[in-house]
C-alpha cells in the first residue's frame, strides 16, 4: 500500500486531502452531466503519471471513422470544462478529453512536466498509449500552450491545432491574474448580482451553477505546482508546419487579440486567426455553437485537403 501520510512533493500538483478531492469530483460530475455522455473512461500511463481520458463518440459509423479530436483543458480545471463542446464535436468525430496531470482532475501527477520538452513527451506518450496516430488537437488557455508546444516540438501525429485564447503567445501579465482573482471573489457575490458581474468580468462561471461549484471546489481542493509557460518566439512559432487555427475573445486579458491577429498569420503563413466578439477568455463557453461549428469546419477542410492530396 502507498504511504498516504507522506508529504506531497513541492514540484508536483496535488490534492489537499481526500475529502476535498471527493467533493471536487462530485462537482465535476455535475458539470459533466451537462455535456455529452462519455462512452468510456480509461487511464493511461506516461513517464509523468497516470492520465485519465474520457472518450466520446458518434453513433454514425462514417463519423466514427474520421480523424479524432483531442481536447486539452485550461489550468485549474479538468475535462468537464468542455461540457458545451462535447455534444457537437462528438456527433461528428470521435473525441478524447484528457485530464492534464498537474491540474485538478482524475489524473495522477508524479513527475514535473512544465518544461516544454517534458510537456510534449507527456502528450506524445498519452496519445500513443491510446493508439491515436493522427489527431486534431484543441486546447484552451494553458491547454492552448500545450497544443501549440506539441505542434512545435512533436508534430508527427498532429493533423491540426486549434488554440482557443491560448497561453504561449505572450507572457502572462498581471491583468490576467487580477481577472482570475476578481472572478473567484465574484463567485461569493449574492445571486442577483452574478449576471451583472459575469457580463462585466466576462466570467461565465458566475451564471452556470455547476461550473461555479466546480471552480470553488477546485480552489479549495488542489494545489498547482508549476510556473506560467513562456511564450514562443516568432522563430519558434514560425517553425510550425501543422495547420493552425487561433480563436481569441475580443476582450481577452491573456493575449492582446489585435496584436496576435496580425502576428500569427504573419509568422505562420497559412494560419487562420480570428477574434470572437462579446467574449473574453473562453469563447467556447460563451459562444459554443459558433466556435464548435468553426472548429469542425476547419478540421473538415484539413482532412479534405489531405484526402485531395492522396495521402493515406
Amino acid at each position: 500500500m502507498p504511504d498516504t501520510t507522506a508529504r506531497p512533493r513541492r514540484d508536483v500538483g496535488h490534492y489537499v486531502n481526500d475529502t476535498l478531492r471527493d467533493r471536487y469530483f462530485t462537482a465535476c460530475d455535475a458539470l459533466y452531466a451537462r455535456g455529452a455522455p462519455a462512452r468510456s473512461e480509461t487511464d493511461v500511463e506516461t513517464s509523468f503519471g497516470t492520465t485519465h481520458v474520457y472518450r466520446y463518440g458518434p453513433a454514425d459509423p462514417v463519423a466514427e471513422s474520421r480523424t479524432p479530436v483531442v481536447l486539452i483543458h485550461g489550468a485549474g480545471g479538468c475535462s468537464a470544462q468542455w461540457y458545451p463542446n462535447t455534444p457537437a464535436l462528438s456527433a461528428e468525430r470521435p473525441v478524447y478529453a484528457l485530464d492534464t496531470p498537474g491540474d485538478p482532475g482524475r489524473s495522477v501527477h508524479r513527475e514535473p512536466m512544465w518544461q516544454p520538452e517534458h510537456a510534449a513527451r507527456w502528450m506524445d506518450e498519452a496519445l500513443d498509449a491510446l493508439g491515436l496516430h493522427r489527431v486534431h488537437l484543441v486546447g484552451s488557455s494553458y491547454g492552448g500552450w500545450l497544443v501549440i508546444n506539441q505542434a512545435h516540438l512533436r508534430p508527427g501525429r498532429i493533423a491540426s491545432v486549434t488554440a482557443l485564447d491560448p497561453g504561449g503567445l505572450e507572457k502572462v501579465g498581471l491583468r490576467f491574474f487580477v481577472w482570475i482573482f476578481a472572478g473567484l471573489f465574484a463567485t461569493f457575490a449574492p445571486e442577483p448580482l452574478r449576471p451583472r458581474l459575469a457580463s462585466w468580468l466576462e466570467q461565465p462561471v458566475l451564471v452556470v451553477p455547476e461550473l461555479r461549484a466546480m471552480v470553488r471546489a477546485s480552489v479549495r481542493a488542489f494545489r498547482i505546482r508549476r510556473p506560467a509557460p513562456l511564450p514562443l518566439s516568432d522563430e519558434e512559432l514560425g517553425s510550425i508546419r501543422t495547420p493552425f487555427y487561433l480563436v481569441m475573445g475580443r476582450r481577452s486579458l491573456l493575449v492582446h487579440p489585435k496584436r496576435q491577429l496580425e502576428r500569427v498569420p504573419r509568422v505562420l503563413p497559412g494560419a487562420r486567426a480570428e477574434i470572437v466578439a462579446a467574449t473574453g477568455h473562453v469563447p467556447q463557453l460563451d459562444h459554443p455553437g459558433l466556435v464548435n461549428g468553426r472548429m469542425l469546419s476547419f478540421m473538415e477542410d484539413v482532412d479534405s485537403l489531405r484526402s485531395g492530396a492522396g495521402r493515406p
